[in-house]
C-alpha cells in the first residue's frame, strides 16, 4: 500500500481533522476495561482495519473525549482509551 506518510501515531493521541490510514491495531490491557482481545474484535468490527482510511471529524467538549471518527464512510464515536489501541500513519 502506498502512502505519504508524515508520522505514525495513535488515533487516540490525534487532534481533529486528522486524516489516516489504519497501520495496525494493538490493544494495551492498561487502557482497556475488557478483555484485549474482545476490544481488538470490536475495533475491527467497527471497520478498523489495516488500509481503512480515517478522520477524525469532532472531539468530546470535556477532555476532548468521546472523538467522533469516520472510518471509510462510517462514523464510531469512541473514548481516547480505545482509540490508543488503533495505530494510524497520517496522510494528506
Amino acid at each position: 500500500m502506498d502512502h505519504t506518510s508524515f508520522g505514525d501515531m495513535c488515533l487516540g493521541q490525534a487532534g481533529r481533522d486528522f486524516q489516516g490510514v489504519v497501520r495496525a491495531i494493538a490493544v494495551d490491557d492498561a487502557l482497556c476495561a475488557m478483555p484485549p482481545a474482545e476490544m481488538e474484535r470490536r475495533l475491527i468490527e467497527l471497520g478498523f482495519v489495516e488500509g481503512a482510511h480515517v478522520r477524525l471529524l469532532h472531539e468530546g467538549p470535556f477532555g476532548r473525549d468521546p472523538i467522533a471518527v469516520r472510518v471509510n464512510g462510517a462514523t464510531v464515536a469512541l473514548r481516547r482509551r480505545e482509540a490508543m489501541a488503533i495505530h494510524v500513519i497520517e496522510t494528506r
